[in-house]
């Protein structure tokens, strides 16, 4: 059982990208390099109810993983940092719920960023302690940190590509925590 709960986190991380991609492909003038992810849920995009509904579902996939991530933590800080994946969940959620011209927006944009970002940090701390300073969570957690600043400092040309790399970082401790809990 734990096996195939644990394996929405892998799913959600594959159909986020899925829901991304076809959402581009639905909107020919998105453009990468120029624009946000989250414009694709705008009132000018075609269907933005793909891609808001679609945000509120991966919100609901993390919330489930990581909740499963709380029942098989095996120290308090594992089970702090789903808690914040929890949180970061129900921040995605308001991203379909809040689209791209909304008030709140941007708000609940970045929050979800920052929730993951925490959750990635106080989860791997936990998970490199317990596992006796292995490797494998010891790299999500220095990812983790440095994707910070590098997301702050790095000159990026557009909302989408930095978004892009906060997913891709996202992503990486999916599958790590997921390989760790397994």
């Amino acid at each position: 059982m734990r096996l195939s709960i644990g394996l929405v986190g892998p799913i959600a991380a594959i159909y986020a990208w899925l829901i991304i991609i076809t959402c581009i492909f639905l909107n020919p003038w998105f453009v990468f390099t120029r624009d946000a992810f989250s414009d694709l849920g705008s009132s000018s995009a075609n269907m933005p109810w793909l891609y808001n509904y679609g945000m509120i579902s991966i919100g609901i996939l993390i919330i489930l993983y990581s909740s499963y991530l709380v029942y098989v933590s095996r120290n308090k800080l594992m089970v702090v940092g789903s808690s914040f994946g929890i949180v970061s969940g129900i921040f995605l959620m308001f991203v379909g719920l809040f689209p791209a011209g909304t008030r709140p927006h941007v708000f609940v944009s970045t929050w979800f960023f920052v929730q993951f970002d925490m959750c990635i940090i106080v989860w791997s701390l936990g998970a490199y302690l317990n596992r006796g300073g292995s490797m494998l969570p010891l790299s999500s957690l220095i990812l983790g940190i440095v994707s910070i600043p590098i997301g702050f400092l790095v000159p990026w040309p557009s909302a989408a590509t930095v978004e892009a790399y906060g997913v891709l970082v996202i992503d990486y401790w999916v599958f790590v925590s997921y390989y760790i809990t397994r």
